[in-house]
């Protein structure tokens, strides 16, 4: 599976889920698309359903998904969930990123 993880990560995932209202997600779906100015940013969102093109994978409790075509951009990635001072989000180690933009709201790989 591309994408892993932290167990930090996975605790707040499960605290998400269980206060989504409808409560009908099947996991956590991560993906990229096109933005910014080094070409792509990733996307988080809840997995409503897994479909045909998904690849889901159990990691720590939590099912992760990922579209088959965003593969090659997330493969080895690793997500964190970070905190920092008021400030908390998910923090992306993606080993296949060649550079980042200077806001860091991008990259290219």
């Amino acid at each position: 599976m591309p994408v892993t993880l932290t167990e930090r990560a996975a605790r707040h995932v499960q605290r998400m889920l269980a206060q989504q209202a409808s409560g009908s997600a099947a996991g956590l779906r991560l993906g990229i698309k096109a933005s910014g100015c080094s070409g792509f940013s990733y996307v988080v969102d809840y997995a409503e359903q897994i479909g045909e093109d998904d690849e889901a994978v159990e990691c720590h409790g939590v099912t992760v998904v990922v579209a088959r075509k965003h593969r090659p951009f997330l493969e080895g990635t690793e997500v964190d969930y970070v905190r920092d001072g008021l400030n908390q989000r998910f923090a992306f180690d993606n080993p296949n990123i060649r550079e980042t933009c200077g806001c860091g709201g991008s990259f290219a790989v």
